[in-house]
Formats: C-alpha cells, structure tokens, sequence
C-alpha cells in the first residue's frame, strides 16, 4: 500500500430535572374566612407569570471527560482504548498495538495518557459506541478544533511553532529507509516500533497551549483522527478544505475521512484545523490514525 505524502500511506444527554413539589395544605373548615374587599389597583392587577426553570449548564451536561459543542459534547483529549476481560474488568491496551481482535474494546479520554494508534475508522466507531458514545461528524470536529470565534490552529490565527505536536521527521525514513517502494503495509506502516519510538507521539494533553477556546487538545497534530463522513463533493460544503483537496473529493467518493495532521505533518493537507486526508477507506490503520468521540 502506497503512502498519501503525509499519514504514511496518504443524545440527547443525560440528565435528570428533580423539581420541587410544594404541598398546599386546605384551610381548617370550622374557620371563619375574614371578609376583605378587593381594592381597585388589586383588582386589575395581571398575575405575574413564573419564572422558566433554570436550564443546566451545558458544562454540567456533559460527562467530565468531554466538554460542551453547542447541543453535543466532544472528548477533551484523543483517546486510548481499555479492554473488557471475561469478568467485566477493563484495563488499558497498549497504545502501540493494533485494537484487539478476541475481546471488546471501549473508548477512553484522560490526560497523560498515549492515544491509541494503528486504528481504522470502523473499529474508532465500535470503541465509541461501546462508550456509549459515537465518532464526532467532520463539522463538530471542525468546531470544536478552530473554537469561538473560530481561528485556523484552534489557539490562534497563525502558526507558533511548539504549541502543537507537528513537523517531526517521518519516522517511516528514519527506521526503514528512504526509498518509499520498499515500504510494506503490515510490516511498516502498522510496525509497534513506530510509536514506541521517543519524543514523536505525546501523552494526550502534553503540549498544553494546543488547546481550542472550547477546551479541546491536540486536535492538531500528534495522532490524525477519523471522523464519521466520507469524502464526496458534499464534504466540501461542510469544512474548511485546501484547493488540492476539494479538487480529489469526487474521485475520493466513499473512502475514509481523517483531520487535524499528526507528529510529522504541519500544513501538507491543510494549515490546522484545515488539514483533511481523503484517500483510505475506513478500514485503513497505521501508526498515524487515532480518533475522538462524541455525544
């Protein structure tokens, strides 16, 4: 399999309204009621209407882990995947690893953990749905990367080198050489030494000021991540896209759709948040493929 230039191969929320119920007590019968006559200015006097109750707040609506997206939520950070054992326990899969193929596996996000790469489209979207959870659509990942008001790279208008995890060298030269027709898919692209290696891919939420306005880290850089689209023309009416890109979406019909670059792209796809890779299908994995969820 052939590398893209740059990847190594190219609802609603739950929550519950606990109102208070007030007990209007009857007055005692054998009580003489008093006599008063209504005044003029009471008489015409309009009842107040009562006050909406208080909606929640969309911070409070989501889980701890995500952060509100207009009327959905998006993780924090990338994720990593934990597997269920036979008895119901989850402990965490090596974020070097391919996603299991004998046990299930549900999506996780938390600071200081390595995000899960070598993952397709397809299994992102199993991990989400076990927790509970689903892929985010290319909008709401475009949203959530490029904040209120949005800007290119999520912090800021312009680049500023080191706020993101970008412009590493491409490990794939470095450990197998530079001529890009002796590289094998299973054997290299999805190669456990890849991220093993030191000082390419972080820990999610390593590189603080790669964070959106909304709360979102490392939507550029550091892993690619899938989202729920496929390419098409219509895929270009939804996000931001580089001429080179919108010009492939009627040819790339139906393939996969991965955003925000990783740990050795900076602006081949697309600056930031703009960065879009179209050409996998959606059981396309290596080592630069990660992903997010929604709700």
């Amino acid at each position: 399999m052939s590398s893209d230039g740059t990847s190594g191969g190219d609802w609603l929320l739950p929550w519950a309204l606990l109102g208070a119920v007030a007990c209007n007590l009857a007055p005692n019968a054998d009580a003489a009621e008093p006599v008063r006559t209504k005044s003029p200015d009471a008489a015409l006097a309009k009842p107040r209407p009562a006050a909406p109750p208080a909606a929640p707040s969309p911070s409070a609506s989501c889980p701890q882990e995500m952060v509100p997206l207009g009327g959905a939520c998006i993780d924090r950070y990338e994720a990593h995947l934990m597997v269920r054992a036979a008895d119901g326990s989850l402990s965490r899969h090596p974020h070097y690893e391919r996603p299991p193929s004998d046990r299930p596996f549900v999506a996780a996000s938390a600071k200081g953990v390595m995000p899960q790469g070598y993952i397709s489209r397809v299994e992102a979207a199993q991990a989400c749905e076990a927790a509970g959870k689903r892929l985010c659509s290319a909008t709401e990942w475009s949203s959530a990367c490029r904040g209120e008001p949005a800007v290119t790279y999520g912090y800021g208008s312009k680049f500023e080198a080191g706020r993101c995890n970008v412009g590493r060298p491409h490990l794939l030269s470095r450990l197998y050489g530079e001529n890009p027709s002796a590289w094998r898919y299973d054997e290299h692209f999805n190669s456990p030494l890849l991220l093993k290696e030191p000082k390419f891919l972080a820990p999610a939420g390593e590189f603080e000021g790669c964070a959106s306005s909304v709360g979102a880290h490392d939507m550029v850089g550091n892993l690619h991540e899938w989202v729920a689209d496929t390419a098409g023309p219509s895929l270009g009416t939804k996000i931001p896209m580089i001429d080179m890109i919108r010009r492939t979406l009627r040819r790339s019909t139906g393939k996969g759709v991965f955003m925000g670059g990783f740990f050795s792209t900076t602006k081949e796809h697309g600056r930031g948040c703009e960065f879009v890779t179209i050409a996998h299908e959606p059981r396309y994995h290596d080592y630069s493929t990660g992903f997010r969820c929604c709700r």
